[in-house]
């Protein structure tokens, strides 16, 4: 196998944990309606949690962009 097709696979298989990062922040937005929708009272409560729910698991996108990314360029 060629070194440049091997760096475009593990590139692609780096990638990979984007999907992971899409169904979270689904769930996690998709909880987050549900609770203020059940108890607006709770909102100023539950919001905080919900943005830092959002910024971990976006955190996870963005290394496995530069761990793609140092595959390819590095």
């Amino acid at each position: 196998m060629d070194a440049e097709a091997a760096r475009y696979i593990g590139a692609g298989l780096a990638m990979l944990a984007l999907a992971g990062v899409g169904v979270g922040l689904g769930n996690i937005f998709a909880n987050l309606i549900a609770a203020v929708g059940r108890n607006p009272a709770a909102r100023d409560q539950v919001f905080p949690l919900g943005i830092f729910g959002f910024a971990v698991t976006e955190a996870v996108a963005l290394f496995a962009l530069v761990i793609a990314f140092l595959i390819l360029f590095a």
